[in-house]
């Protein structure tokens, strides 16, 4: 799988794509996507898809596919209930064989629910683990971003606090620079064709989030291809 990643990466750039369903993941893989985030209820932000399109897609999928895990949309102060919840979700995602899950929790203040964030990271290892855009509501950038680094996260998806990254980009390049090789920091939100290239150059990151919709609101091969540089 790593030497796909590598081959994929080589031909343009690193695109995960976000999907709602099959017909979505397979417009992405065409499209030349290097890797999938699958989720349901994009409308609200995002939230677990079912066991039963995780194994679907798992099924037809050629390249990784990381799984969002929230119970809901609204904003990432998660319950104990609503946390093991969550820790259930990522052993299904587990036992389904995917290759990382994408998870985020708060305390009320803003800042890292660290206590959440280390079970649910236990219950993943060995899988890969990004930080979501939980992130983007979080009261100090910086320090949010070393507790994330500190609690072994591999990955931060982030629009630098804005509503899209191309608004956030001068942040994100600083929490690019901050983090050096200790985690990626992965551009999300309104990332198009029109402005990856910019947002390439600004902010020096190396993999890049978009659902990739063309005017049709589904993920269509096209953009994906447009935005991986192919």
């Amino acid at each position: 799988m790593n030497l796909f990643i590598d081959r994929i990466s080589v031909m343009g750039r690193f695109i995960e794509c976000c999907c709602t369903s099959v017909y979505e993941v397979s417009e992405a893989v065409a499209g030349g996507a290097s890797r999938i985030e699958l989720c349901e209820n994009l409308e609200i932000g995002g939230t677990t898809p079912s066991p039963g399109l995780t194994e679907q897609v798992l099924d037809i999928c050629p390249i990784p596919v990381n799984v969002l895990i929230r119970p809901r949309g609204g904003d990432f102060v998660f319950s104990e209930e609503e946390g093991e919840r969550m820790r259930e979700d990522i052993l299904d995602c587990k036992r389904l064989g995917v290759n990382g899950v994408v998870i985020g929790a708060l305390h009320p203040d803003g800042s890292i629910d660290a206590g959440m964030m280390h079970r649910l990271i236990q219950a993943a290892r060995p899988l890969s683990v990004t930080f979501h855009r939980a992130f983007d509501c979080c009261s100090d950038p910086f320090r949010a971003l070393e507790d994330i680094i500190s609690l072994g996260c591999d990955r931060l998806l982030t629009s630098g606090l804005a509503a899209s990254a191309y608004e956030g980009r001068e942040l994100l390049r600083e929490l690019v620079s901050a983090a050096g090789d200790r985690i990626i920091i992965m551009p999300g939100a309104g990332v198009k064709p029109s402005n990856i290239a910019e947002l390439e150059a600004v902010t020096r990151a190396r993999e890049f989030h978009g659902s990739a919709h063309s005017g049709s609101g589904t993920t269509d091969r096209r953009v994906v291809s447009q935005l991986a540089g192919q």
